[in-house]
């Protein structure tokens, strides 16, 4: 299967840096509103509810990845790529008071990745 979301080294550093602040699960949603709403927040697990208009990605470095199923419709044909940044970004994600935060890259996903996704869930069956 084609993993729909990967990681870089640096944000697996942040997440286990951020795994030891908190003891807990952590998990990712990326909404598609305005300003940094389309970039990648983490929350620990549950401070985050998702819900009807999401839908599961997969699961990025035992963070589950939850996206909006509005900002999944421009974003289906394209493998992301959890990474980290300086700079604080203006959202609620919790690796901001470092000063850093979680951007995506991405890239086109070729006609033989398509035919290999991993399923797409909706939120609900992940909660």
């Amino acid at each position: 299967m084609t993993e729909r979301v990967k990681i870089t080294e640096a944000a697996m550093e942040t997440i286990d840096t951020l795994r030891k602040r908190f003891g807990t699960e952590l998990m990712f949603h990326q909404s598609g509103g305005c300003c940094d709403g389309s970039s990648p927040m983490c929350f620990e697990k549950g401070d985050f509810k998702v819900g009807g208009s999401d839908v599961w990605l997969g699961e990025v470095y035992g963070c589950d990845f939850f996206m909006s199923k509005d900002q999944f419709e421009y974003w289906k044909h394209t493998q992301l790529t959890l990474d980290i940044t300086n700079g604080r970004g203006s959202s609620f994600s919790i690796e901001i008071p470092m000063g850093i935060r979680f951007i995506i890259h991405s890239r086109m996903f070729t006609e033989e990745e398509l035919n290999d996704l991993s399923p797409v869930k909706p939120a609900e069956e992940m909660v």
